[in-house]
């Protein structure tokens, strides 16, 4: 009875709990993978706080982990009620203006600013309006998807580092301090446009850009790639899209199917007339 009763307590207390919120404590347990668990001041019964290795003191990144029974302050960035947990950021706790600003943001929002970086995984844009970021190359941030509505190689391909860009808000990030941004939501999606005037049944005609084990990618507008899977390559039966096609080559393929919503174009070489060419 006493068990329940005090599970009932930290769900009432952790359903009382708000984004935002700023909560002192002590560290109970340090692991690598999972963080620091924290048992906070206005509720000392079990630790309830949780700082994950994203939200840890930047501060304290070049100097040491944090060591159990050291005193935390963090801001609330997310609360489990399933598993129990109060997720706490200590960086957020130390750049009140950075979140200040963040928290201050809305979907839709447009924001301008300078490429800072360009990195594998995307690109860091240091904004016109809002503090510096203590650690990154800027706080707004482009994942490589988010960049342009055609397929590219690289971030590079797309935008050089000191262009000037704008891309509308997504979210804020709050384990990494970043606005969230989208270049290419800013711009008319030209699959929506493409699917308005073709049709299922259609000829086209394109250029192979890409072989893969399951097919070959053919070119059949601007920034417009659709799939040509294996079986549909030829009437014969073939192991590899090489004993077909070869990337430049120009083909003629039937649509076959156009999803919208997945923004992907299926053709078949086989069912074209006169096929491949």
């Amino acid at each position: 009875m006493g068990s329940e009763l005090d599970d009932q307590d930290c769900r009432d207390f952790l359903g009382s709990i708000r984004v935002g919120d700023l909560y002192s404590g002590t560290a109970t347990e340090v692991t690598q993978s999972r963080g620091v668990a924290v048992t906070l001041d206005v509720f000392p019964r079990r630790p309830l706080g949780m700082v994950g290795p994203l939200g840890l003191s930047w501060r304290r990144r070049a100097t040491g982990a944090v060591q159990v029974g050291q005193r935390i302050t963090g801001e609330v960035v997310a609360v489990d009620l399933d598993e129990g947990i109060a997720w706490l950021s200590m960086a957020a706790a130390e750049e009140p203006e950075l979140w200040a600003f963040l928290s201050s943001l809305r979907p839709g929002e447009l924001l301008s600013g300078t490429v800072a970086a360009i990195e594998r995984f995307g690109v860091f844009v240091a904004l016109d309006q809002g503090p510096a970021h203590p650690v990154f190359p800027g706080v707004g941030f482009i994942t490589i998807p988010e960049l342009s509505w055609r397929r590219f190689e690289t971030a590079s391909d797309i935008v050089q580092v000191g262009q000037r860009v704008s891309g509308e808000f997504l979210y804020f990030d709050t384990w990494n301090g970043e606005a969230r941004l989208s270049v290419r939501a800013t711009q008319p999606d030209p699959f929506q446009a493409f699917a308005d005037s073709t049709m299922v049944g259609e000829t086209l005609h394109g250029q192979v850009t890409k072989l893969v084990p399951f097919g070959a990618f053919v070119q059949v507008a601007d920034g417009i790639e659709g799939l040509i899977h294996l079986q549909e390559l030829t009437a014969t039966p073939v192991g590899t899209p090489e004993e077909v096609v070869q990337v430049g080559d120009e083909v003629s393929a039937v649509v076959t199917g156009l999803d919208r919503e997945r923004r992907r174009l299926s053709l078949s070489c086989r069912q074209a007339a006169p096929g491949l060419r």
